[in-house]
């Protein structure tokens, strides 16, 4: 699949395809080009994006849009250009941000955090789901929140911008008269059972169409393999961790490990409802009661309205500040152990709250943090495990006569594989790299083994090829029926495009509509209203119908095109009728202006990035730039 990928990303269509990794917004201004010993791939006004950060940028891309790794060699340079360019708007945006002191507080951040579905348990906020959960990910808090902070700050000024967008009334109106056209259409139909009578399709039609089209119908190269696969996961599976390995490495990474003071409280809620007061006054009452000795822990089952805590006497657990409320938060994180706070207005309503213990900060429990730690060192021991047995394998190769005695130097498997492709196949699915290696020439020719190659960042392999099998064509007997079929679709392809083009000069000539879809055997429907928000029309006219041009007092619009069922429809577009704004729904007035408003929002943002690039001192890096991989 991957060869046919690459064969016809040519062209426009290479282009086409880059554009879905283009730049989101079109800038102006030039760069300078630094091109001898840089350690950067660009410096935006002094400030350098890392040529690191540039390659895993680049290959996030082509691991996130495999069709790119098939782009012929001409625009690889375009592609990483491209991400480059990104790269530079984003770094213009945050120095911008920079000078302009724009902050985020960290209350907004607490929230943007807490909401994250990854580190909620039962539906709320768990600290310790959520320091887990990042170290499974190799990331620290302070990294993370500080990555999200940078992100905030961003989308908080794409949002000052787009919200700041006024659409003006003219402009409201032409909206809703084009969003809300419709156009009054008389069509005709052709379809393929309709000329299938007048096809024939003989045994020399057949014979020809073979002899004319050498290269349909083949049997592609292919190359039967042995090879040699290390994968992370298979070196992990063999890797044993001690308890005394676990303990030592929790000593050491103690100070990594700290949490913040926790505090453990219970609360009792009482809702506003609708009397405010009133809920006060039972709040009062109720810590009353608490403090004069009755069970805070009943009192909290008997009147708490926190459906998620009363049945447990209110117990809110272990939390640290961020964990709870503002107002709540700051009571219980101003309280001495055993005392008691209240009324504490919230959002909903008031809490009683009682302090039962204080947890200093310090290191997590090693019981909390066992199954996390156990998952660092082993993914530490597989990684050095992992590169051993490549160096083993890459010392190896510059002496082993084959493939076999290879693998006796690291105890591996060889595997085989017939009928490799250069499309690809399992185990190796469209890897091109695996491609690549088979078919290079003094590989594929039985010389040599491969080099040793990355697969990926968790897979290395050697190939070596048993048996070359160059391309073939599949004899006429074999393909026969597809040969037929493929004849009687081009020539009722071409009946129906003539047939199309007859009634279509007929109505230029000024034959009538009905009078001309009967000369060509075509089946009329009567006029109809087509509206642009159609779901059930067919896309093909719809894209045809609207994009013609308005029909004249005298004259309507005609023209044709393939349908969505395999058919051609020419069509008349016989009246334009703009959308009224008085006779549409407001939902759907409404909806419109806050579309169109966001369009409007979204350019003045593209323009003010326009300009911020437009102003910036750029230097880019040119051998960063062009470098085929500097990881390699």
């Amino acid at each position: 699949m991957l060869q046919n990928i690459r064969e016809k990303l040519t062209g426009w269509v290479a282009l086409a395809v880059l554009g879905a990794i283009g730049l989101s917004f079109v800038f102006v201004g030039g760069a300078n080009f630094a091109t001898i010993g840089q350690s950067y791939a660009a410096k935006v006004d002094g400030v350098d994006i890392a040529i690191g950060q540039f390659e895993l940028a680049y290959r996030d891309q082509l691991q996130q849009n495999p069709q790119l790794a098939a782009l012929p060699e001409e625009y690889r340079l375009q592609l990483r250009s491209n991400i480059l360019e990104q790269m530079i708007q984003q770094r213009v945006v945050d120095n911008y941000l920079v000078e302009a002191g724009l902050q985020v507080s960290t209350q907004e951040l607490t929230e943007f955090v807490h909401q994250i579905p990854e580190f909620q348990v039962d539906g709320k906020f768990d600290q310790e789901t959520y320091v887990e959960v990042l170290q499974l990910n190799n990331r620290t808090v302070s990294e993370f929140e500080q990555a999200q902070m940078l992100s905030l700050r961003r989308d908080q000024l794409q949002r000052a911008i787009r919200g700041s967008s006024v659409v003006p009334p003219s402009s409201y109106r032409r909206f809703l008269n084009l969003a809300f056209e419709s156009r009054v259409i008389t069509t005709a139909t052709m379809s393929a059972e309709s000329v299938a009578a007048e096809i024939n399709v003989t045994d020399e039609m057949i014979s020809a169409y073979y002899d004319d089209n050498p290269a349909l119908f083949q049997i592609p190269e292919s190359a039967d393999i042995e090879y040699i696969e290390i994968t992370r996961q298979s070196v992990a599976a063999d890797v044993a961790v001690t308890e005394e390995q676990l303990r030592d490495y929790y000593e050491q990474e103690k100070d990594r490990l700290r949490q913040d003071e926790q505090r453990q409280a219970r609360h009792i809620l009482i809702l506003f409802d609708d009397d405010e007061a009133g809920a006060e006054n039972i709040a009062t009452e109720i810590l009353t009661r608490a403090r004069s000795g009755e069970s805070f822990a009943e009192l909290a089952r008997q009147y708490s309205k926190d459906g998620g805590t009363a049945s447990n006497g209110g117990d809110l657990g272990a939390l640290t500040e961020t964990q709870l409320p503002d107002a709540l938060g700051e009571a219980v994180f101003s309280m001495q152990e055993g005392t008691f706070r209240g009324p504490i207005k919230g959002d909903f309503g008031f809490h009683i709250v009682r302090l039962d213990k204080i947890l200093e900060s310090g290191p997590l429990p090693f019981e909390q943090v066992r199954a996390s730690l156990l998952v660092e060192l082993q993914e530490r021991e597989a990684e050095g495990r992992f590169l051993g047995l490549e160096r083993e394998l890459s010392d190896a190769l510059f002496d082993a006569p084959d493939i076999r005695a290879l693998a006796s130097t690291v105890a591996a498997e060889v595997k085989t594989l017939t009928g490799f492709s250069r499309n690809g196949g399992e185990p190796f699915a469209g890897n091109q790299i695996a491609v690549d290696a088979v078919f290079d020439a003094t590989v594929l020719s039985g010389a040599q083994m491969s080099d040793i190659v990355e697969l990926d960042a968790d897979r290395t392999a050697v190939f070596s090829v048993v048996q070359h099998n160059p391309a073939t064509r599949q004899p006429l007997s074999e393909v026969r029926e597809q040969v037929e079929t493929a004849l009687i679709s081009s020539t009722s392809e071409e009946l129906m495009a003539g047939r199309a083009q007859q009634m279509l000069d007929a109505l230029a000539a000024g034959e009538e509509f009905a009078v001309a879809a009967a000369a060509a055997s075509a089946e009329v429907q009567p006029p109809s209203l087509m509206t642009r928000n159609d779901e059930n029309a067919d896309q093909f006219m719809m894209a045809a119908v609207f994009t013609a041009l308005k029909p004249t007092q005298d004259k309507p619009t005609t023209g044709s095109t393939r349908n969505g069922t395999g058919g051609y429809t020419v069509y008349s577009v016989d009246a334009v009728i703009p959308g009224r704004p008085e006779q549409i729904p407001l939902a759907d007035r409404d909806s419109g202006k806050l579309q169109l408003t966001d369009q409007y929002g979204v350019g003045d943002f593209v323009a003010f990035v326009q300009s911020l690039r437009a102003d910036a001192e750029v230097i880019i890096n040119e051998d960063a730039l062009a470098a085929q991989d500097l990881f390699q």
